[in-house]
């Protein structure tokens, strides 16, 4: 398959806190904080660079405070960066708390995220495009909920094919299980990571849930961190496939976008499912030994 893939998602500057320690209220817990561009959407974007994917375009709204460092740095990283620049809300901002065990818990202001607005969208950003990426997140306010539905269904209109990340358990808690489904019924691919399957089902086995998920005609890809993926379509389990080797694991923060952006540069360099999904796991691997969640850029070092 060639053509380009499209991400419409969301840029964000996380704030990276890795705390050895267990947090202790009302004083000091002793952190290394580092400052890092993010975003689900922009850092699929550029997992899919790095997993070889040559032209990934990605459409976000970011505030005029921080726009040129962003937009400069999606240059480095091999991504054309169709940023809305918005001059009244800032951009997003994440404070991610990343515990001994690499695992972490977000604090998040959407700031420009949510204000994607169908303005900023235009059919012809799908040409030459074989394939649309929509970050959840879109999907948990009016505004971006609409911009992301314009270009969702421009794409089934062109058959180019759509795939979807549930992007928060919490936020689909907040939007309702229901809701976030009929508005991504007309996707081919569901991303989910494994709370986000089990709570779209309501099911207790993430088998369970990607097969569930994957009625009628649907594929399902549900990442399960060091257990690696199911693949499901049509109400049936079709693949399990490990998850790759991880050197130290550092911070989990954007694993499972590393995972979709090599999920998704494999299957546009027509790789089947099970190989795609294996290329999936080898970047989400990456992903864990790297602090932030994108893959360093040329002469970075690994681990800041």
């Amino acid at each position: 398959m060639t053509g380009a893939l499209l991400v419409v998602g969301d840029v964000v500057t996380d704030v990276v806190a890795r705390h050895g320690s267990a947090l202790v209220h009302g004083t000091d817990t002793m952190a290394a904080i580092r400052t890092r561009a993010g975003g689900a959407g922009a850092n699929v974007a550029c997992w899919a660079v790095r997993a070889g994917c040559r032209d990934v375009r990605l459409l976000a709204r970011v505030g005029a405070d921080s726009a040129g460092w962003h937009r400069e740095l999606l240059r480095r990283a091999g991504v054309r960066g169709l940023l809305a620049v918005d001059e009244e809300a800032p951009t997003a901002t994440v404070v991610a708390l990343v515990d001994s065990a690499a695992e972490r818990t977000f604090l998040t202001d959407s700031g420009a995220v949510l204000r994607l607005s169908p303005d900023d969208w235009s059919p012809s950003l799908l040409d030459g495009v074989a394939h649309l990426h929509l970050s959840g997140y879109l999907l948990f306010a009016a505004t971006s909920r609409e911009t992301a539905l314009l270009a969702l269904r421009e794409a089934r209109r062109r058959n180019i094919p759509v795939s979807v990340d549930p992007a928060s358990a919490g936020f689909l808690t907040g939007l309702g299980v229901d809701r976030f489904l009929a508005l991504t019924e007309e996707a081919d691919l569901l991303l989910p990571n494994a709370d986000e399957a089990l709570l779209l089902t309501g099911l207790p086995e993430a088998a369970d849930a990607a097969a569930k998920l994957s009625m009628p005609a649907r594929q399902v890809v549900v990442t399960l961190g060091g257990d690696g993926a199911l693949l499901a379509a049509g109400g049936v389990v079709t693949g399990r496939v490990p998850a790759g080797p991880v050197r130290v694991a550092v911070d989990s923060t954007g694993a499972g976008d590393a995972f979709t952006g090599g999920f998704l540069a494999a299957r546009l360099a027509g790789a089947g499912d099970t190989e795609a999904a294996a290329a999936g796991c080898r970047a989400g691997a990456e992903a864990v030994g790297t602090v932030g969640g994108r893959p360093p850029l040329p002469g970075e070092r690994d681990v800041p």
